[in-house]
């Protein structure tokens, strides 16, 4: 992607279900499961747009810092649960998490990647799959935010599941 990394170390990362859609790098819409979701990269990070829910992980000024471990919401018809975790890694080991990251991508047609300038395992990534169970009843999203320069990664699984 032809764009600064402006979120460089996970530490930075903001979490929210309640902003407006931000500046994109890349957008990519999809239905999966039967329901329309956008997936969208931004100069810090993601959001994902699905049913009801606007999730953003982003490096955000002036916001508070940090991801939750779990969050639950619930919404009109709708439980939204996300969690995040966040990994140290040895060089080897970042190399070879952020090659299996790039083969999920490449292996899920619902998905979307952006690797910026600087180095190749820079990424946000973010695959999208129905949820187990009928069609229209949920979703299920995985995004990874990779900081080479600190062996870093971020990950996130969110599932939206129809009540």
């Amino acid at each position: 992607m032809d764009a600064p990394y402006l979120d460089t170390d996970a530490d930075q990362l903001c979490f929210s279900l309640d902003l407006a859609e931000r500046p994109a790098l890349a957008e990519r819409a999809v239905t999966v499961g039967g329901l329309d979701v956008r997936l969208r990269l931004l100069g810090a990070s993601h959001q994902v747009f699905a049913g009801p829910v606007r999730e953003t992980v982003a490096c955000l000024l002036g916001s508070v810092k940090g991801l939750p471990a779990t969050h639950t919401r619930h919404l009109p018809g709708w439980t939204y649960d996300f969690a995040a975790r966040t990994r140290q890694l040895v060089p080897e080991e970042f190399s070879a998490q952020v090659a299996r990251i790039l083969g999920r991508v490449a292996a899920t047609e619902d998905s979307l990647c952006g690797i910026f300038p600087g180095s190749p395992e820079a990424l946000t990534a973010v695959v999208v799959e129905a949820a187990d169970g009928p069609p229209g009843r949920g979703l299920v999203w995985r995004t990874w935010h990779t900081y080479p320069q600190n062996g870093q990664i971020v990950s996130t699984h969110t599932r939206l599941e129809a009540r």
